[in-house]
């Protein structure tokens, strides 16, 4: 019987579009940021609150992943902000050739940043190359201290871990420093910022962050 590596040529044709994709990003001199989280995290909210500081300071756009509904897309696209809605259907993840199939009918020419929510799972989402120059985890911290550690790779594979939700740790049994331990522990070199949408606390210290990441591209 002959077996054929099905999961070993999925990924090898996934990273030649994601090489294909960042070629495409960097002729265009945009940044391309992949942003990852559990469902209910707060990465809308995140790209929301982004966007009213950003803007009309730097030109952005969103392609949004979800299974079903455009829901967010809508969001983003209240902002007056061009967004992209792939749906998934059963499909816990983007992929490269996902991203590589909006390009004909969404321009990106011009953009300063172009920012690609995934869909919302902590596991399948890290493992597919989207061409991206960062990774952004967004991390609720109601869901916990341990999740660093029960479900390492999206942590590992990230430049940035935002930890989302600040304002509700005195009601979630969750210690910040213990939370950022256990990050540290799986991924010594990310970027970690608290915060919290609702409130604004520590959002200016992701937004300067960023910044510098956007205009250093556009150089």
């Amino acid at each position: 019987m002959q077996r054929i590596p099905v999961v070993t040529n999925v990924l090898k044709a996934n990273e030649e579009a994601a090489q294909a994709n960042r070629s495409l990003f960097d002729r265009e001199r945009l940044l391309a940021v992949n942003v990852m989280s559990a469902p209910g995290a707060g990465k809308t909210s995140v790209l929301e609150t982004t966007i009213r500081r950003f803007s009309p300071r730097y030109r952005l756009a969103v392609i949004e992943g979800d299974l079903q509904t455009t829901i967010d897309s809508d969001r983003i696209c209240a902002l007056g902000v061009p967004s992209h809605q792939i749906t998934t259907g059963t499909v816990c993840h983007l992929d490269a050739r996902m991203v590589a199939k909006v390009f004909p009918d969404f321009s990106i020419a011009g953009l300063d940043a172009l920012f690609i929510e995934n869909v919302g799972n902590m596991v399948c989402p890290a493992e597919y190359n989207l061409g991206e120059h960062l990774r952004v985890m967004v991390y609720s911290v109601v869901e916990g201290a341990e999740k660093p550690k029960k479900y390492p790779l999206m942590f590992h594979t990230s430049h940035v871990v935002l930890l989302n939700k600040i304002d509700l740790l005195p009601y979630a049994g969750v210690s910040l420093d213990e939370l950022k331990g256990h990050v540290r522990e799986v991924n010594p070199h990310a970027e970690m910022f608290p915060l919290s949408c609702r409130t604004g606390e520590g959002v200016e210290a992701w937004l300067g962050w960023l910044a510098d990441r956007i205009d250093g591209q556009r150089r």
